[in-house]
């Protein structure tokens, strides 16, 4: 048996990539594109992208909520794995990332099931309130207000919305509780209230990626 260590975590990975994923050019642009413009290499792995899609597709999403757009990786993905008649609401604090994203998502052809929403997370979200209920609630922003997005997944969600938080483990400092990160704060956080919030039920996952050491929590609201 091999033994863990990153350099197999990464192999591994590479396989599953591989063996599942394939290439994808309209995926490799928008990342292209994203890295181009200097926005950080935060989008989720590619064996991340694939879940979200399939989640979109086993939950029979037609109304999806992201919270954190960046250059549109994930967008994409959840915008491929909803009907035509579908949308995908993301929010994206920063303008010069929004552009980049639209840019990437037309390219894609999904232009037209998403739509794109400029500002911090905390603001947009109420002027959501008056809409549909949202199927699927994909959370990938500033980890510090995990705690205001799982409040306004409850709320503009429904019983049977599923929650998709990323990012939980931060390389294994969440379980530190010595480490008073603003983030890992923020990730600690938000899992104490899927614990203890009686509108969710939550489990998470580590993962060991592309992107690292990490997690990912899966929450219904109840």
């Amino acid at each position: 048996m091999t033994d863990l260590s990153l350099a197999a975590a990464h192999a591994v990975d590479r396989y599953l990539v591989d063996a599942l994923i394939g290439a994808d050019a309209m995926l490799d642009a928008a990342v292209a594109d994203q890295r181009a413009a200097g926005m950080p290499a935060i989008e989720v792995a590619p064996t991340g992208g694939k879940l979200l899609w399939l989640l979109a597709r086993v939950s029979g999403a037609r109304r999806v909520l992201e919270i954190g757009t960046l250059g549109g990786y994930s967008t994409i993905w959840l915008a491929r794995g909803i009907p035509d008649e579908g949308r995908v609401v993301t929010i994206e604090a920063e303008p010069r990332h929004a552009d980049v994203a639209r840019a990437s998502i037309d390219r894609a052809g999904v232009g037209e099931r998403v739509e794109i929403r400029i500002g911090r997370g905390a603001e947009v979200l109420p002027t959501l309130a008056e809409e549909a209920p949202f199927d699927l609630v994909f959370i990938d922003a500033d980890k510090e207000s995990n705690t205001v997005y799982l409040d306004w997944a409850a709320r503009l969600g429904r019983p049977g919305t599923l929650v998709v938080i990323d990012n939980v483990v931060r390389g294994g400092r969440v379980a530190d509780a010595e480490d008073e990160n603003p983030q890992v704060r923020g990730v600690r956080a938000g899992l104490e209230m899927l614990r203890d919030d009686p509108r969710f039920t939550a489990t998470a996952l580590q993962t060991l990626d592309a992107k690292g050491w990490d997690g990912i929590a899966l929450a219904l609201v109840v």
